[in-house]
């Protein structure tokens, strides 16, 4: 009795949550499978490449572990095609029992007041991928020209947004950083980096080790309020804190204890404030904030009293959200494409056969990259649940590259990755950068591979 043929399968995105998928999928012995990793990029790896800050060099390395899914037989690198403009849902029903959507949460969350889409008001998402070198973000979207600065948030990317913004260029000199991104980190005027959040410092989601790393920057001393984080340990807001809390509030008390230091710049961190304006005619000349207190429910109000502060920029890092995809249901509300158990649902709450969602897509944006590995391993056990079902309903499929011809694709495989690679760190090389320097543009991607 002969085989069948394998279970074909498309992961839309190549981040973490889509190569873990893959990982899941050929790791397992029910099925055969065969898995086609796509993604609008030339490169993979989606956020550890365009979302880590490239001075976490220890978290970049989790691309080490997602490049032995790719090497994996039954696995292929698709790169260059974007779903939505080179193929459509129904031209991926030609080619594959089933489709993974994997594509994250890639815009950020606004804060809804006035003044927001004034120049100089920015997501922290846009400066991401600008200092991490996306071919989308334009060298000149950053001037960094004003000695004051706001960065809104209380989570580890607006620590990370804060870090790169403090660093001197001689501090990121061997990262990855794009040269030109470099340089304009170099002349960056930035003095005086006001970091806020609404609530107070039990409440802030940032991780330890990346608090740490704030606290042991050269160019830069943390300055906060001691009254804010003078909390009674008794306390019932104590006892109900989770021990990430207090490990937090244990690193504020050290840094409001140590005495000052003179450094270039200064990072003002305040709890218990947030944006109710941002100020400017033709761009941002400061921020208007609002002190808070929680009421009898733990939510957020404001107490009334305001102040200005001198901030030529404002950077949002309030959250990540998803994005629709041409053709598959999305829900508004959640920001997510709603499902069970990874079985994507359409707008009657039926399942949509060989359509499944992985990741920030699937459950929101929440939890570290390591999260999406068992986040992927519950949507793969649904497919293949359906395996039966998905051959059944499929018939004869079409070779993916059938599909793709005439769409204006400019595909990349895993080969072409590694070409891409071997520039950068080329590049790295004859700039005396280090391990690498990420090539820029997509023409520069693509010229690498001398097309």
């Amino acid at each position: 009795m002969t085989s069948p043929d394998p279970l074909r399968v498309a992961v839309i995105g190549s981040g973490p949550a889509g190569i873990y998928a893959a990982d899941a999928l050929t790791r397992q012995s029910r099925e055969e499978v065969a898995v086609d990793i796509i993604d609008r990029l030339p490169t993979p790896y989606g956020l550890v490449r365009y979302g880590v800050a490239p001075d976490h060099l220890k978290i970049k390395g989790v691309a080490r572990s997602l490049r032995e899914v790719l090497e994996r037989p039954g696995v292929r690198f698709v790169g260059g095609v974007e779903f939505g403009r080179h193929v459509t849902r129904a031209d991926l029903a030609r080619s594959y029992h089933a489709v993974v959507y994997a594509t994250g949460a890639s815009v950020d969350r606004r804060m809804r007041i006035p003044g927001e889409d004034l120049p100089g008001s920015v997501a922290a998402t846009d400066f991401v991928n600008w200092y991490c070198g996306h071919p989308d973000a334009e060298v000149e979207s950053f001037l960094l020209d004003s000695e004051e600065v706001a960065v809104v948030g209380a989570g580890n990317v607006a620590l990370d947004v804060v870090r790169i913004l403090a660093k001197s260029a001689d501090e990121l000199l061997r990262t990855d950083i794009p040269q030109p991104m470099l340089d304009v980190l170099a002349a960056s005027k930035v003095r005086r980096i006001h970091l806020l959040a609404r609530r107070g410092p039990l409440q802030a989601k940032f991780t330890a080790p990346e608090l740490r790393d704030l606290g042991r920057l050269d160019n830069a001393d943390v300055v906060l309020r001691p009254e804010q984080i003078d909390i009674d340990p008794n306390s019932a807001a104590m006892r109900e804190a989770e021990r990430a809390a207090r490990t937090n509030l244990k690193i504020f008390t050290e840094w409001a204890q140590r005495p000052a230091r003179q450094c270039p710049r200064s990072i003002e961190l305040r709890f218990w404030v947030r944006p109710v304006e941002v100020l400017g005619d033709e761009r941002t000349t400061g921020l208007r904030v609002e002190e808070t207190e929680l009421d009898a429910e733990g939510r957020v109000r404001g107490t009334g009293a305001v102040e200005t502060l001198d901030a030529g920029m404002v950077f949002r890092s309030i959250g990540y959200a998803g994005t629709p995809l041409p053709g598959v249901p999305f829900d508004e509300a959640t920001r997510t494409v709603p499902n069970s158990e990874g079985r994507v649902l359409d707008a009657d709450g039926g399942v949509l056969r060989g359509d499944y969602a992985a990741g920030w897509i699937k459950r929101g944006a929440t939890g570290v990259i390591g999260t999406n590995k068992s986040d992927a391993a519950a949507t793969v056990r649904s497919l293949l649940d359906d395996a039966a079902e998905l051959r059944e309903a499929a018939g004869g499929l079409e070779p993916v590259e059938d599909v793709l011809a005439g769409s204006g694709a400019g595909v990349t495989d895993y080969g072409d990755w590694l070409s891409i690679d071997a520039a950068e760190a080329e590049l790295g090389a004859s700039l005396g950068r280090g391990e690498r320097v990420k090539l820029r543009s997509w023409e520069e991607m693509y010229g690498a591979l001398g097309r």
